[in-house]
């Protein structure tokens, strides 16, 4: 009977963590999914305007997915070429998470993804909301400038719908998206009519996810179409009076693919050209600085929420209002920013690191906004360090004391699994250890769930044919469930790192995503686990049944 007993426990407690993993896996993706800025409630408020535009038009071209190493190939965009020999260009760098609607938020707010209100992570068309974040097109529309933007449907929901004066949104993403994309804009430019223009050009990101990504031929035939099309925008635009801005959102790995931590996907091209710009190769700039340098152009309030500079060291022309304006309303910016983040986060700041000073730099508010967003992940992090080293010392002296079957063969086997397990995935399997190479839920889940369970099922061949002592079938279901939630401990302990790192789910702050994803990859393994065990544990009493034996 007791050993009838302790089966049917292990069963349950295999359908219990096998429901756990699964809901906790939901629970860390949806936590992102529904991530809000900490601002978002209360955003700061938009500043004065700097003055008058120094250009007749903006003309803001996105090249969704371009690499910057694609951008310098002159013979794959001979258009940006030419526009490099005019105007000045440098290497942009942005943060995780590198998918394209953080990516726009970043753009369009000048605030990192963390705060600027876009989603985290891509979704669905009918999910997304407007950004409750001051941005570059909300600003213009309340100083009366006129704005228009010819893009991929996720824009027409991301910015306000009161802030677009003209729109064309289309849900495709190919060619033939980009020709109608480009067709809808060619009215807009070279006229007094619109001061600010976004045109996205989609189908370099479609080549890197359909068609092979940047390894393929066809990714520099996708840069080379796009660049044909930036060559039809420049012959309506009159360079002695406009401006034209090129970036990306984003890069590719080799094979296509994006959304983790890998360098080449946040090293982006940015290029401006026209009236009033200083030729020449700059040093690097952030992707936060792209909406402030737009609002000095333009001559619209800095974004309230914008963590960056605008890049005026390339404009010869600005105006003397806006060059007078600009470093008074950039230290009040910066310090209101300051102050709302922190009262968000309950943190406290000092006299000092508020002061609207014209001398202080964004860099200098910047310091002391990362300082109080350390220290108050840190005091979280204490707790967590606390509790995690706590538990690991009860569990380890209940494993000592455990008499129930061999438990130090059981971690073995659980050792042993997680190494075949990652050199199967880093050899044969996805290699990269990020939300990069995620194609969708499914993909995730079989892609490594299937492998884990073939894996699990040889370490559990071994313990089973390689016994020597004879027990009974009932003891040996339960120790095939009791070999799985060992491995399932083993495996859970990503899942810990991220708890104390990051804390479990989303909430003020995103995560590190190369944790956050090892966790989530670590639950589907458990998850997939603990079915095995399930499954074992009913075979195992039918090899009971002609007497196996065991260790």
């Amino acid at each position: 009977m007791k050993q009838i007993i302790r089966f049917i426990v292990v069963l349950v407690l295999c359908i219990g963590v096998s429901i756990g993993s699964y809901s906790l896996a939901m629970g860390l993706m949806n936590s992102i999914y529904d991530y809000r800025s900490p601002l978002s409630a209360a955003p700061p408020v938009p500043g004065q305007s700097l003055g008058k535009p120094m250009a007749r038009q903006v003309i803001v071209v996105l090249i969704d997915g371009l690499r910057y190493d694609t951008f310098l190939k002159s013979e794959v965009m001979p258009n940006l070429s030419k526009l490099r020999s005019i105007g000045a260009f440098a290497k942009m760098h942005s943060r995780t998470p590198s998918y394209s609607c953080p990516g726009y938020g970043v753009l369009l707010t000048g605030a990192w993804p963390e705060i600027s209100d876009a989603p985290a992570f891509n979704l669905a068309y009918e999910n997304i909301q407007p950004i409750t974040q001051d941005n570059i097109f909300s600003s213009s529309n309340r100083l009366g400038l006129k704005t228009g933007v010819s893009a991929y449907y996720w824009f027409e929901k991301l910015i306000p719908e009161d802030a677009v004066d003209s729109g064309f949104f289309t849900a495709g993403e190919d060619a033939t998206a980009d020709r109608e994309v480009v067709d809808s804009a060619l009215p807009w430019l070279g006229t007094e009519d619109y001061q600010l223009l976004l045109i996205h050009l989609d189908q370099v990101d479609y080549a890197g996810h359909h068609e092979g990504g940047p390894a393929n031929k066809k990714w520099n035939e996708a840069a080379a179409r796009a660049d044909s099309l930036v060559g039809e925008l420049l012959k309506k635009i009159d360079l002695e009076k406009d401006i034209i801005l090129i970036v990306s959102d984003h890069g590719h790995i080799d094979q296509g693919g994006h959304g983790g931590q890998e360098d080449v996907l946040m090293e982006e091209p940015f290029l401006l050209a026209g009236k009033g710009v200083l030729q020449g190769e700059y040093d690097d700039v952030q992707m936060v600085d792209v909406a402030p340098t737009v609002a000095a152009i333009l001559g619209i309030n800095l974004p309230a929420s914008s963590q960056g500079q605008a890049r005026v060291e390339f404009l010869s022309d600005l105006p003397a209002d806006i060059a007078s304006n600009l470093p008074f309303q950039t230290a009040k910016q910066q310090s209101q920013l300051l102050q709302k983040y922190a009262t968000a986060i309950g943190a406290k700041l000092e006299f000092d690191d508020t002061t609207v000073d014209a001398q202080k730099t964004v860099a200098d508010f910047q310091q002391t906004f990362e300082k109080i967003r350390q220290n108050q992940l840190n005091r979280e992090r204490t707790l967590r360090i606390a509790i995690g080293t706590f538990s690991l010392i009860l569990a380890g002296f209940i494993l000592i004391r455990w008499k129930f079957f061999n438990a130090g063969w059981m971690f073995f086997g659980a050792l042993v699994y997680n190494l075949l397990f990652h050199l199967y995935y880093f050899l044969l399997g996805s290699k990269f250890y990020s939300y990069t190479i995620v194609s969708s839920e499914i993909n995730l889940v079989l892609r490594n769930g299937l492998p884990a369970l073939l894996i699990f099922l040889m370490i559990w061949a071994f313990f089973t044919w390689r016994n020597r002592a004879s027990i009974s079938r009932f003891d040996l279901g339960a120790f095939s469930g009791l070999l799985a939630l060992v491995t399932a401990i083993v495996t859970f302990l990503p899942v810990v790192v991220h708890w104390v790192w990051n804390g479990l789910f989303a909430t003020w702050t995103l995560p590190v995503l190369g944790l956050h994803y090892l966790a989530l990859l670590s639950l589907i393994q458990i998850l997939f686990l603990c079915l095995g065990g399930l499954i074992l544990s009913v075979v195992s009493i039918w090899i009971g049944s002609k007497k196996a034996t065991i260790v």
